[in-house]
């Protein structure tokens, strides 16, 4: 018996976002950041600075009799765009570009029916949330964290 729903819910959000066109110049990341990251463009999924924890969830019985949970879970993640000079402006729009195509890699389309339930790992899953920081230290760097909010049943 499945006792959570997030593990394979995390492991399909980093398939589809690894496979969204959109994405191709974005260093998809499972995680935290390691060292050595020399790209410009960075989405990590289940990480952002600062935070507590890489998902966090619930779970209640869905009715009388105790045969189903209903698992309501949230994945963070981070997206950052960096560059030596200081147009902050072409930062902020990169990481919204960005955040557009996570946006769009989890709505239902003729090639992926599926993408809002993470490929069916969950009942639905979509952005709701996130925050924007700004840094001017040896170049430009914008950052936004997101939310992912995912519904499921055990």
């Amino acid at each position: 018996m499945t006792t959570s729903h997030v593990p394979a819910a995390v492991d399909a959000l980093l398939s589809i976002l690894r496979a969204a066109p959109g994405l191709a110049d974005v260093g998809v990341v499972d995680g935290p950041p390691t060292t050595n990251l020399t790209g410009l463009k960075y989405l990590f999924v289940g990480w952002q600075p600062n935070a507590e924890s890489a998902v966090g969830l619930t779970q209640t019985f869905n009715s009388a009799g105790a045969r189903t949970r209903d698992e309501a879970f949230q994945i963070v993640g981070y997206i950052e765009a960096r560059a030596g000079d200081t147009d902050m402006q072409a930062r902020r729009t990169e990481v919204f570009a960005i955040l557009g195509e996570i946006e769009t890699a989890l709505r239902a389309t003729n090639e992926a029916p599926t993408a809002p339930t993470l490929n069916g790992t969950v009942l639905w899953a979509h952005l709701t949330a996130g925050d924007l920081t700004q840094v001017q230290s040896e170049g430009s760097l914008a950052g936004l964290a997101f939310t992912v909010t995912c519904q499921a049943r055990i």
